[in-house]
Protein backbone atom coordinates (compact mmCIF):
# COMPACT_ATOMS: atom_id res chain seq x y z
CA UNK A 1 0.00 0.00 0.00
CA UNK A 2 1.29 3.84 -0.06
CA UNK A 3 0.64 6.42 1.48
CA UNK A 4 0.57 10.03 1.04
CA UNK A 5 0.62 12.72 4.25
CA UNK A 6 0.00 16.42 3.41
CA UNK A 7 1.17 19.26 5.42
CA UNK A 8 1.46 23.00 5.86
CA UNK A 9 -1.83 23.97 5.93
CA UNK A 10 -4.09 26.57 8.16
CA UNK A 11 -5.42 30.10 8.52
CA UNK A 12 -3.72 33.22 6.24
CA UNK A 13 -4.38 36.03 5.65
CA UNK A 14 -5.11 37.18 2.46
CA UNK A 15 -2.37 38.24 1.04
CA UNK A 16 -0.23 36.07 2.47
CA UNK A 17 1.78 33.16 2.01
CA UNK A 18 1.50 29.10 2.72
CA UNK A 19 3.40 26.05 1.80
CA UNK A 20 2.01 22.42 1.47
CA UNK A 21 4.18 19.49 1.68
CA UNK A 22 3.18 16.00 0.37
CA UNK A 23 5.40 13.08 1.32
CA UNK A 24 4.57 9.39 -0.51
CA UNK A 25 5.59 6.28 1.62
CA UNK A 26 4.94 2.45 0.92
CA UNK A 27 4.98 0.24 -1.67
CA UNK A 28 6.60 2.68 -4.41
CA UNK A 29 8.29 0.93 -7.47
CA UNK A 30 7.37 4.65 -9.34
CA UNK A 31 6.03 7.68 -9.19
CA UNK A 32 4.79 9.71 -12.12
CA UNK A 33 2.33 12.35 -11.88
CA UNK A 34 1.97 14.53 -8.50
CA UNK A 35 0.05 17.15 -7.93
CA UNK A 36 -2.49 18.87 -6.00
CA UNK A 37 -6.32 19.52 -6.00
CA UNK A 38 -8.94 21.24 -3.82
CA UNK A 39 -12.09 21.34 -3.09
CA UNK A 40 -14.31 23.81 -1.42
CA UNK A 41 -17.73 23.38 0.49
CA UNK A 42 -20.24 23.14 -2.27
CA UNK A 43 -18.32 22.87 -4.76
CA UNK A 44 -16.27 19.77 -7.08
CA UNK A 45 -12.80 18.70 -6.47
CA UNK A 46 -10.63 20.59 -8.97
CA UNK A 47 -7.23 20.85 -10.18
CA UNK A 48 -4.67 23.42 -8.68
CA UNK A 49 -0.90 22.08 -9.89
CA UNK A 50 0.16 18.71 -10.89
CA UNK A 51 3.79 18.05 -12.63
CA UNK A 52 5.20 15.00 -14.00
CA UNK A 53 8.06 12.84 -12.89
CA UNK A 54 10.09 14.97 -15.85
CA UNK A 55 9.22 17.80 -15.01
CA UNK A 56 6.13 18.92 -16.92
CA UNK A 57 3.84 21.42 -15.01
CA UNK A 58 0.07 22.35 -15.17
CA UNK A 59 -1.74 25.09 -13.46
CA UNK A 60 -5.01 25.88 -12.74
CA UNK A 61 -5.80 29.59 -14.17
CA UNK A 62 -6.79 30.85 -11.23
CA UNK A 63 -3.20 30.17 -9.43
CA UNK A 64 -1.05 30.96 -12.39
CA UNK A 65 1.32 33.51 -11.00
CA UNK A 66 0.73 32.79 -7.34
CA UNK A 67 1.57 29.36 -6.76
CA UNK A 68 4.56 27.04 -7.54
CA UNK A 69 4.48 23.74 -7.43
CA UNK A 70 7.70 21.51 -7.41
CA UNK A 71 8.93 17.94 -6.52
CA UNK A 72 11.81 16.45 -5.28
CA UNK A 73 12.00 12.45 -6.27
CA UNK A 74 14.74 11.18 -4.30
CA UNK A 75 12.54 12.13 -1.06
CA UNK A 76 9.09 11.29 -3.46
CA UNK A 77 7.78 14.59 -2.08
CA UNK A 78 5.62 17.08 -3.88
CA UNK A 79 5.32 20.85 -2.73
CA UNK A 80 2.86 23.65 -3.25
CA UNK A 81 4.35 27.00 -2.67
CA UNK A 82 1.02 29.17 -2.37
CA UNK A 83 1.18 33.00 -2.61
CA UNK A 84 -0.83 36.17 -2.49
CA UNK A 85 -3.48 34.24 -1.28
CA UNK A 86 -7.12 35.13 -1.35
CA UNK A 87 -10.06 34.34 0.22
CA UNK A 88 -11.50 32.17 -2.82
CA UNK A 89 -8.48 29.76 -2.43
CA UNK A 90 -10.04 28.31 0.76
CA UNK A 91 -10.60 24.94 0.59
CA UNK A 92 -9.25 21.43 1.67
CA UNK A 93 -6.40 20.61 -0.45
CA UNK A 94 -5.68 17.11 -1.46
CA UNK A 95 -2.35 15.63 -3.09
CA UNK A 96 -2.36 13.36 -5.37
CA UNK A 97 0.06 10.83 -6.45
CA UNK A 98 0.23 7.99 -9.87
CA UNK A 99 2.07 5.23 -8.13
CA UNK A 100 3.19 1.67 -9.80
CA UNK A 101 3.49 -0.71 -6.81
CA UNK A 102 6.19 -3.08 -8.60
CA UNK A 103 7.06 -3.63 -12.25
CA UNK A 104 4.49 -6.14 -13.29
CA UNK A 105 1.79 -3.36 -12.37
CA UNK A 106 0.49 -0.50 -14.01
CA UNK A 107 -0.35 2.87 -12.34
CA UNK A 108 -2.65 3.95 -9.68
CA UNK A 109 -4.30 7.06 -8.39
CA UNK A 110 -3.68 7.42 -4.65
CA UNK A 111 -5.23 10.50 -2.57
CA UNK A 112 -3.72 12.43 1.22
CA UNK A 113 -6.46 13.35 3.31
CA UNK A 114 -6.58 16.51 2.70
CA UNK A 115 -5.20 19.84 4.69
CA UNK A 116 -7.26 22.51 5.50
CA UNK A 117 -6.77 26.03 4.18
CA UNK A 118 -8.32 28.58 5.30
CA UNK A 119 -7.78 32.67 3.83
CA UNK A 120 -9.50 35.32 5.90
CA UNK A 121 -9.12 38.41 7.59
Amino acid sequence: QVQLVESGGGLVQPGGSLRLSCAASGRIFRLNAMGWYRQAPGQQRELVATTTRGGSITYADSVKGRFTVSRDNAKNTVYLQMNSLKPDDTAVYYCNAEVRESFRQGYSDYWGQGTQVTVSS
